[in-house]
């Protein structure tokens, strides 16, 4: 009997044995898992980790390509720049020096006057042809003895900003005009259209051609001759409108003495400088280019309608 109840406890310890082995067993098994599996999210995490970084590294450092858009949007005037081909222009000028450089948007010191058309700048767009009759236009300047002119596109011309331009134009086949501008062409005309003369048009192409290719820039001419002053007619003492003529650079300012120092007077698309209350009317002149030099004109009388010289021109550039 003593050894049947022993007997019975040695299975019984041996079924101990068994289950306690096999728990262990699976607890241990659990463990290797856990350990497994947490290393396992270390790798992973370590393996996303480097290529978030290079995916951001890759978004800032991306150059853009020319003509694409950046994600982060100009903080200049230069949003809506028209593209360019070989038959539509663009408003906005490629540098000439390196097309790497930096957009011409953004004007060098010497030309922070200027408005869309820049020194050192070549543009894009086309040549049309159009009957200059006696070269009189928007500018008013009046009838001309040199047919070499143009009226620019109402983007470009800018409010009477491009009057008295001299732009050099050339053709895809070589040929090249210069002409002023005297005249504004408007809508259909593009940005970077230029409307040339019968005769300025013949220089480059056959007048029957009617439009061309082009790429044309601005120019600061030789000899032009002096600066002459207009007063509008209709002009007095109260009040009164001011041309500027011949002028060898695009103006920026037209400014008269007064009372309480200079003041600036506004533009008119029909290109004078008016002053609504007569203030400075008849008084000292001074004009601004677009390179920032200033002209001080003394001595013109108010006298509608008379073309005045003056003995200054600004300095070629």
């Amino acid at each position: 009997m003593q050894e049947t109840r022993q007997a019975a406890r040695q299975r019984r310890h041996r079924r101990r044995l068994m289950v306690g082995t096999t728990a262990g067993l699976v607890v241990t098994g659990l463990l290797v898992c856990l350990v497994m599996t947490m290393q396992s999210d270390r790798k992973e995490d370590a393996g996303r980790a480097p290529a978030t970084a290079v995916a951001n590294s890759g978004e800032t450092l991306l150059p853009t390509s020319p003509g694409q858009k950046s994600s982060t949007p100009s903080p200049s005037l230069s949003s809506a720049t028209p593209s360019a081909s070989a038959t539509t222009p663009k408003a906005s000028p490629t540098p000439s020096a390196s097309p790497s450089s930096a957009s011409p948007r953004t004007a060098p010191a010497t030309s922070s006057l200027a408005g869309r058309i820049r020194p050192k700048a070549t543009y894009q767009g086309v040549a049309t042809v159009y009957k200059a009759g006696v070269g009189d236009g928007a500018c008013s300047y009046g009838p001309s003895s040199d047919m070499m002119i143009a009226a620019m596109n109402t983007t470009d011309y800018e409010t009477s900003k491009a009057c008295g331009a001299y732009v050099l134009v050339r053709a895809a086949n070589g040929n090249s005009v210069t002409v002023r501008i005297t005249n504004e062409c408007p809508l259909p005309c593009a940005p970077g259209q230029l409307d040339l003369s019968e005769q300025a048009f013949a220089k480059l192409a056959p007048i029957s051609t009617g439009r061309i290719a082009i790429t044309w820039s601005l120019l600061s001419p030789s000899s032009p001759g002096t600066i002459s002053i207009r007063y509008k007619i209709g002009s007095s003492p109260y009040w009164c409108g001011i041309q500027a003529i011949g002028h060898r650079n695009p103006l920026a300012r037209l400014e008269v003495s007064t009372s309480g120092g200079w003041r600036q007077l506004a533009r008119t698309d029909y290109n004078y400088f008016l002053s609504p209350d007569g203030s400075g009317c008849g008084k000292a002149i001074r004009i601004t280019d677009i390179y920032g030099e200033r002209l001080t004109i003394e001595g013109i009388p108010l006298r509608p309608d008379v073309v005045q010289p003056t003995r200054v021109q600004f300095a070629q550039h």
